[in-house]
Order: C-alpha cells, then sequence, then structure tokens
C-alpha cells in the first residue's frame, strides 16, 4: 500500500471515531430493477415499530434488492422545535434514529430493532443499543444534543410531508400507497413483484398466503356500515389470502346468518374455522375476534340494529305506527336530539393519544370563546360486571373515573381541565397526585375517595352510556350544539365546527392553531 494510501485510510479511521466514516459505513446502492420501500413512522408508534420489527428479517434477505427509507412524521414549530403525538420523547427518538442512519446506514434498523425492544425508553436505551451493534456512542451525543439532529429531523419531515403521510405507519412501495399485509413474506412478495430487474433466488422461496374465508354481513340502509369496505382493506392487510363474501340484511340469506349467528348489530364481520389455519395472522388478530355461533366475529363497535326504527328515512320500519323521531327508540339517535346552541362535546379515551390531543386542544379554544360555551367531556369504555373494559386497559378505566371526579367536583370555569392538562404531560404515569394540590389547586383527598369508591364507578357507569347511545366509538368524537358530529385534534378544526354551526359566535373571526400532519383517532 502506498504512503497515500496510509495517510487516506488513517484521517478516515479518525473521522469514524468521531462521526462515521461516510466511505466505509456508506449505503450499498440499489441493485438495477430495486424497489424503492418508504416507511413513515413514528418512533414510539405501536403501529410503526409493529412494521419495523417485520421488515427487517426481508431487508436482511434482499439485501440492496430494495431501496429502503425510513422517515419520521412531525410537525415542525420552529426555532428547532417539533411537535409528535407521544411527545417529546418521540421526537427525540426520531432524532436519535435519524443520527445513527447518518453515521451508520448499514447497522440503523438493528439499531431501531434494538430501542423496539423497549419502545419507552426511547431517549435512554439508545446508549446500550449503540454499544450492542457497535455505534459510535459520542457520534450519535454529537448529533442529537446539537443542530444536525434538528435538521435531519426537519429534513426527515418535509419528505414526509411531501408524501402526505399522517398517520403511523404510511408505507409507500415505488411511491403508491401500499395496503397489503404487514408480515414479513407479505412485504417480501409485494417487493418481489414490484422488482423490475433481475430477481434475487429468495423471490422464489415465499409460500402462498392461506385462504381465509370471511362473510361481511351489512345494511344498505345503514349510512354508517359503509366503513366495512375500508375495514376489509385493513383485514387483508392482516390475512393477505383472505376471500371475502358479501350479504345485504334484507336479503334472505342475510337474514338468515343474522339469526344464526345471534347478532344483534351491524356490520359483522364472520369468519368460519379456516382463520385459525393462518397461524401467525391469527396469533395477532385473534383477540379481537368473539365466537357467534359457529363463527368468530370481529369486534368492529357496531351500531346498527337492522331490526330497529331508522330515524330518519321516513318510513315505519318496526310496523307500530310510528315513524322515524316519533318512535321511542329513536330518542337518542342524532337525527332527533334536540338542538342547543354553543354546546360542545367530545368523547374520549384517556389514554388514548388523539384524544390527549384533542383535550389539550381545548384550552386554545375554550380561552379563544371566553369559557362561554358549554363543553363537556365523555368518556367511551363498556361495562364488564361491576367493573368496565377500556381500549388501553385498566389504568384508563381508573384515569376516566378520577377526570369525572374531577369534572364532578371542580365544574367552574372548567377548573377540572387543570387536571386532565397536568395528567396528558404523562398520561400513562400512575403518580396522577402529582396534578392535584398546590400544582392545579384540586384536592387529592376528595378525587381519592371519588375514584376509589362506588360514586366514581356510578359517575363512569352514567357517562359512557351517552356515547353508546350515538354509537360513538372512536376517541376523539366532537358533538357539536348536541347534533352534529365531526373529527379533529387541533384548536382551528374544533373552532370551525362550532362556528359552523353557531353563527355570529364572538371568537369566530380569529384563527387558531392548526395541525395538519396528526388526524386519526382510537377506535374500540
Amino acid at each position: 500500500m502506498s504512503k497515500l494510501s496510509y495517510v487516506v485510510l488513517a484521517l478516515c479511521l479518525v473521522t469514524l471515531a468521531f462521526t462515521g466514516c461516510d466511505k466505509l459505513n456508506a449505503k450499498k446502492a440499489p441493485a438495477p430493477g430495486a424497489p424503492k420501500l418508504e416507511f413513515y413512522v413514528m418512533s414510539q408508534c405501536p403501529y410503526g415499530v409493529q412494521v419495523e420489527n417485520a421488515i427487517k428479517p426481508v431487508l436482511d434477505k434482499l439485501g440492496n434488492n430494495v431501496d429502503f427509507h425510513l422517515e419520521f412524521i412531525v410537525t415542525p414549530k420552529g426555532d428547532g422545535k417539533f411537535d409528535s403525538l407521544h411527545g417529546q420523547a418521540e421526537v427525540d427518538g426520531n432524532i436519535i434514529q435519524l443520527c445513527v442512519n447518518k453515521l451508520n446506514p448499514d447497522k440503523m434498523m438493528d439499531f431501531v430493532l434494538c430501542q423496539n425492544k423497549n419502545v419507552k425508553e426511547i431517549t435512554t436505551n439508545w446508549k446500550e443499543c449503540a454499544k450492542q451493534i457497535q455505534v459510535n456512542e459520542a457520534a450519535i451525543e454529537t448529533c442529537r444534543s446539537g443542530e444536525e439532529g434538528k435538521k435531519l429531523l426537519a429534513a426527515s419531515a418535509e419528505r414526509a410531508s411531501a408524501a402526505k403521510a399522517q398517520g403511523s405507519p404510511t408505507i409507500k412501495l415505488n411511491g403508491k400507497d401500499y395496503n397489503g399485509g404487514r408480515r414479513g413474506n407479505d412485504f417480501m412478495r409485494a417487493i418481489c413483484e414490484a422488482h423490475t430487474g433481475t430477481k434475487p433466488q429468495v423471490c422464489n422461496e415465499i409460500p402462498a398466503p392461506v385462504k381465509v374465508n370471511m362473510t361481511v354481513l351489512s345494511d344498505a340502509r345503514c349510512a354508517d356500515c359503509k366503513r366495512a369496505e375500508g375495514m376489509v382493506s385493513r383485514i387483508q392487510g392482516t390475512f393477505p389470502g383472505l376471500e371475502v363474501k358479501r350479504l345485504d340484511y334484507m336479503t334472505d340469506e342475510g337474514k338468515a346468518l343474522y339469526k344464526e349467528a345471534g347478532l344483534k348489530l351491524l356490520p359483522a364481520f364472520l369468519f368460519d374455522e379456516s382463520v385459525e389455519k393462518d397461524t401467525e395472522g391469527y396469533q395477532q388478530f385473534g383477540r379481537y375476534l368473539e365466537q357467534v355461533g359457529k363463527y368468530k366475529s370481529l369486534k368492529v363497535g357496531a351500531t346498527f340494529d337492522p331490526t330497529a326504527e331508522i330515524c330518519d328515512n321516513k318510513v315505519d320500519d318496526t310496523g307500530d305506527g310510528k315513524v322515524d323521531c316519533d318512535d321511542d327508540t329513536c330518542k337518542n339517535s342524532l337525527a332527533c336530539r334536540k338542538e342547543m346552541p354553543k354546546r360542545l362535546d367530545v368523547f374520549v379515551m384517556s389514554q388514548c393519544p388523539f384524544g390527549v390531543k384533542a383535550l389539550d386542544s381545548m384550552k386554545e379554544v375554550l380561552t379563544n370563546f371566553e369559557n362561554k360555551i358549554d363543553f363537556n367531556v365523555n368518556f367511551i369504555a363498556t361495562e364488564d360486571g361491576d367493573g368496565f373494559k377500556a381500549l388501553h386497559g385498566q389504568p384508563e378505566v381508573d384515569e376516566n373515573i378520577r377526570e369525572l371526579c374531577a369534572i364532578k367536583n371542580y365544574p367552574k370555569n372548567y377548573k377540572y381541565m387543570d387536571y386532565i392538562w397536568c395528567r396528558n404531560k404523562n398520561i400513562r404515569d400512575t403518580n396522577w397526585k402529582s396534578c392535584t394540590g398546590g400544582t392545579t389547586g384540586i384536592d387529592t383527598a376528595k378525587i381519592e375517595k371519588c375514584s376509589t369508591g362506588d360514586e366514581g364507578k356510578k359517575l363512569l357507569r352514567e357517562n359512557i352510556k351517552i356515547g353508546q347511545a350515538l354509537g360513538v366509538t372512536g376517541s376523539p368524537t366532537w358533538l357539536a350544539n348536541n347534533r352534529f358530529k365531526f373529527s379533529g385534534v387541533d384548536a382551528e378544526t374544533i373552532k370551525k365546527n362550532v362556528c359552523s354551526n353557531n353563527a355570529g359566535l364572538k371568537g369566530c373571526e380569529k384563527t387558531l392553531s392548526s395541525d395538519s400532519q396528526t388526524k386519526g383517532s382510537c377506535g374500540q
């Protein structure tokens, strides 16, 4: 080796020690015809983590036969600050992973999977992960704590915005939305099909998907049942061999199936025994299924009773001589509810990140309207014997109750919101008492006595009936003027919907904060 070559190698090794050497760590160029696969995620989103874990073995097998990119969904706030659905810890986690990608792109996914083992500790476990996969810790620290990390995240956020990525994960294959399965073989199959060059041998070794039979029973009279088609595409993401049969309740076959399965509400997604043959899919999906007759039915929070009066079709559906709102069963339906000006209801799950965002936005909304709207917080859960079930488990049930206790005891000028806003800073923290006392002026003993006794249970039992009567299953769901449903998490969206139903209301002339990046809900 020449003297000059030794000098170049020495310089490269010195650079590697501090920042990583681009030449040594450069990502291998994609093979001719290799498709471009893009993941847009939030580093602490469980669904993003799921697809990252699934794609890693695929990337290992395909090598440079796939051009893979991992980007992050955040909202830039200026001055190097960002807003992310799961808070500042997620912002920091995004930056750390982008720094590793810049310094050691060939080890980036090894690092991500290491962090994914305990994604809640993403801001601290990176040091141990750096040691495990042999990435320079000092170089990561320099990047993540300085301007470089912020620039990397800003650039990634810009790419996510250009791709119109809002939900985590958003997946693109060769620039088009990917709606296929999210397991290793599903990704492998899609990538191989999109490959336009010489395909690697591994593409010939992918097993065929297992055939799974599902019947969708719906009703053309049900406006909300149209979401059934959206559910089908999501289910196909878990069962790529899905074969779908569609039936309408108003047909003889549809009514017979409704009776056979002992159903009450539609739409229904009914699987036969073949669902258990797709072992991997069933392991992921089984907890969302319940036995109905000889079928396994997907729990989707169905709300339409095909045997009841439809409240806005001017037809006596039940044959009792009462049409629409004259029928007692329609009294709680949206179509028959009395309009109440300047009233705003929100239905949330206390530990749903989208619900948290929505309630946080109410600080600006209430200030804008000078607290002169009738604002009400309602919770989404179901009774379970003497207790309750909630999407995020017993901790969410407990927090729902504590927040209702705060609402009951501190309604004046929405004082209870001080407790909720404090809790929302770290909603999964078990130390709820840190948001009482001197912090908020909320009496700790009052909340504890209410929330641990029968009073708290009674409050939640009565509160959840409101959303159940309206068929609300997604957090957050809004109701303006007691009649008009809408969705959204940012202050401007909430304000616009209040104002569109309350002409001339003071505060409607102002523009509030908006967030086009964060959309979605937690569903039962």
